[in-house]
């Protein structure tokens, strides 16, 4: 499945693949932020934290009437203000986005799926 964006010189088709790659990047290097987690626990482990390989399981991008919504699954550090992270990752994410491939979401939503200490 992919994304088609149009312009005044054509057509650029960009899979969802890359698309969560880049806003699980741009997540990951937020403040607060330990990690990415799997949205299937129980099938992927419980709160696991995921590399850059494997985003795509802990990002779902949604294209519907020409708005895209991006649903991440975050595991944030312990003693950070959670709503501070929430809205740092939502407004680098859209950034990143537009940024790069001159994308724009419509929403971001964030659903926290662990607390970890950091050292």
């Amino acid at each position: 499945m992919s994304i088609e964006v149009r312009n005044e010189y054509g057509t650029v088709s960009i899979s969802k693949e890359v698309i969560t790659t880049i806003a699980g990047g741009a997540a990951v290097e937020c403040y607060g932020i330990v990690g990415m987690a799997s949205r299937k626990q129980i099938k992927d482990g419980l709160s696991e934290i995921l590399g850059k390989e494997n985003f795509s399981k802990g990002v779902v991008v949604k294209n519907e009437d020409d708005s895209i919504d991006i649903d991440m699954y975050i595991i944030v550090g312990y003693g950070t203000k959670v709503s501070e992270v929430a809205h740092n990752i939502q407004n680098q994410v859209k950034y990143s986005l537009k940024k790069m491939i001159g994308l724009d979401v419509n929403t971001v939503n964030i659903y926290i799926h662990g607390v970890r200490v950091t050292s």
